[in-house]
């Protein structure tokens, strides 16, 4: 039953119940921004991922190097999770940004907004991204204790969210001290394993055996350390979850530097894939919700868009 006292279901619920069916792969787009979200959700996808490098980077203009604070990347996930509710969020916590406390209050702001899920990982409070090197981490015992005041945090609060735990051990500590850690965040009360920078399919293969029944998520960063699987190979080898925080981000380089080279270099910018034509406002507003918004104004009484726009 839902829990904002409406009879639809909420997102976290929307998430378990995808999560329910064991033949089930959910595959998450990397989104960082309001836009990038909204041409997601043009394009019909079940679930969002939003990634912490993606929302330092676009927010703050900065690499992924723990910068961003919990008030950061809650506004964002706000924004995002709230621009379609039916659609289930899955967010980057990083560290939970201090100790249990501030764990515990990180997990009940991302369940008042509305995300659907978030993962904790293991890193000390000045992290990495999770696919560069001389990461380091904190104790099993912080790391647990992390995870369990999550748990108090759901349990205390009006909602539910799913918790996905996180470790960057497999780095330094090699695959069995990365399971230990990923099956102490389990017992604790985490729903999801996620086991970062896995190096082979037979690695993966043998950590979704040595997790279960336990759903194990798989981040897809093409460049990292980790394969670049498909969603049939993840699907394949067991996976529950496939993220692919870098989707966004990485195509939008090219494509803007390209835009901006052709403007400094030849005082114009061409088409971008659309049979030789430039996109209009109009066009890339209603991939924002114009219509919808119109419509909307005028079904209250409004008048400034009665006759169109």
């Amino acid at each position: 039953m839902a829990t904002n006292g409406s009879t639809r279901p909420t997102a976290a619920e929307k998430l378990r119940g995808m999560l329910a069916d064991p033949k089930r792969l959910i595959v998450c787009p990397g989104v960082y921004d309001g836009y990038t979200a909204r041409i997601a959700l043009a394009e019909g996808v079940d679930c969002l991922y939003m990634t912490g490098a993606g929302t330092t980077m676009s927010r703050l203009g900065m690499a992924d190097m723990g910068i961003a604070t919990m008030n950061d990347m809650r506004d964002n996930a706000s924004m995002i999770a709230n621009i379609d509710p039916d659609t289930p969020l899955i967010a980057d916590a990083d560290t939970g940004y201090g100790g249990a406390i501030m764990v515990g209050r990180t997990v009940t702001q991302y369940i008042l907004v509305g995300v659907a899920g978030l993962h904790l990982e293991d890193q000390v409070v000045t992290k990495r991204c999770g696919h560069l090197q001389g990461k380091q981490l904190v104790s099993v015992e912080e790391y647990t204790s992390r995870i369990k005041a999550a748990v108090m945090a759901r349990s205390a609060a009006r909602g539910d969210i799913v918790l996905i735990a996180r470790t960057d051990a497999l780095q330094s500590l090699g695959y069995s001290g990365a399971l230990e850690r990923l099956r102490a965040a389990v017992a604790e009360g985490a729903d999801v394993a996620f086991l970062e920078g896995v190096k082979t399919r037979e690695q993966a293969e043998q950590f979704i055996k040595d997790m279960a029944p336990t759903p194990c998520l798989f981040n897809n960063v093409p460049g990292g350390v980790s394969p670049d699987f498909s969603v049939d190979e993840a699907q394949t080898i067991g996976y529950r979850i496939a993220i692919y925080p870098a989707l966004g981000i990485e195509v939008v380089y090219p494509a803007v530097k390209k835009a901006i080279q052709q403007l400094l270099r030849g005082g114009k910018v061409e088409s971008v894939e659309k049979d030789g034509k430039r996109w209009s406002p109009r066009e890339l507003f209603e991939v924002c919700g114009l219509k919808e918004s119109m419509e909307f104004d005028v079904k209250a009484g409004g008048t400034a868009y009665a006759n169109g726009a």
